[in-house]
């Protein structure tokens, strides 16, 4: 009888790691972990730039509040002394108001004489109520039997004034027929200052104008006809 022999294979007997072949693996590793560590660098390097740019923000929306309060501060600060300058003017204007009407109102009664309109009587700051209440004020308020001239004087005249001052004369018209006095009511409106604007809306809306000339003063007559109240 025959004998075959046979062999079992060693798994030893596969080709040994070459001292080559592990240096390539210990540099790969290297290479890998040097990789990781540059990524968690760049990581890390950018964590900071974020906080750094999150602290700048942060110090930005502070200071841009700041501001923000600062300038609302000054416009509280501008808007009261814009109304403390309103409120001064305003009462230096109606000053030289005063100023105005009595260095008009007494040659006015004479100047309207010589255009024809004899008012006989002239009186300032004329007052109409009702009842204790005051409806409305008069600067200048010449008259005579079939006519009455209600004059407004300001410092600087403004379109506002010519406006406020055509509403004067409605309720003029309004408390005449109210207590029976059927005269007809002419309007003038007086300033130191006044706009070729201000004059012509002036003298459109039927007013008298008067203004100064040297050192004494014109009235210049309206266009067309006087408005008639």
């Amino acid at each position: 009888m025959s004998m075959v022999a046979t062999q079992t294979a060693n798994p030893q007997d596969g080709n040994p790691p070459t001292f080559e072949s592990v240096w390539a693996g210990f540099q790969e590793t290297d290479r890998m972990m040097k990789e990781h560590a540059r990524k968690m660098e760049e990581f890390w390097e950018g964590m900071k730039e974020l906080r750094e740019s999150q602290e700048e923000t942060a110090r930005q929306l502070k200071e841009t509040d700041h501001i923000v309060k600062e300038t609302s501060r000054q416009m509280k600060e501008t808007s009261r002394q814009m109304k403390e300058t309103d409120k001064r003017f305003g009462s230096l204007n109606n000053r030289f108001g005063e100023i105005v009407e009595y260095m008009v109102a007494p040659n006015l009664r004479e100047k309207f004489w010589e255009m024809g309109l004899k008012f006989h009587q002239a009186n300032t700051d004329t007052v109409f109520s009702e009842e204790k209440k005051v409806l409305f004020e008069v600067d200048v308020f010449l008259q005579n039997g079939d006519k009455a001239m209600l004059v407004e004087t300001k410092a600087t005249l403004t379109t506002e004034d010519v406006k406020d001052h055509i509403e004067r004369l409605k309720k003029m018209r309004t408390y005449a027929d109210l207590h029976g006095d059927k005269r007809v009511f002419l309007g003038a409106v007086a300033g130191v200052v006044m706009t070729s604007h201000v004059k012509k809306y002036a003298l459109k809306q039927g007013f008298y104008v008067i203004e100064p000339s040297g050192e004494t003063f014109n009235i210049i007559s309206p266009s067309g006809q006087p408005k008639e109240w």
